[in-house]
């Protein structure tokens, strides 16, 4: 998986986090297939198409939080993540 301070794209924009779609008990292998990019000050009630209940491991970049819910809608129970 990328640290957290790697969470830069080639052109510089800051990324706040980023989840992925497999996983793996092994740790090199982890972090792989599709990747859902979460960037600064985003504000998503619903995950986007395609993503729910589907990833399976996630990395939060450096001064950002990350906060998920069990429900749709902002609704069950939260969790929050940080770097």
């Amino acid at each position: 998986c990328p640290t957290p301070a790697d969470l830069r794209p080639l052109n510089g924009t800051r990324v706040c986090a980023q989840l992925y779609a497999d996983n793996s008990p092994y740790y090199d292998q982890c972090c792989a297939g599709d990747v859902l990019v979460v960037p600064p000050d985003s504000d998503m009630p619903y995950m986007p198409r395609g993503w729910s209940a589907r990833a399976s491991s996630l990395v939060v970049g450096t001064r950002c939080d990350l906060t998920v819910w069990s429900r749709k809608g902002k609704k069950g129970t939260s969790r929050h993540f940080g770097s």
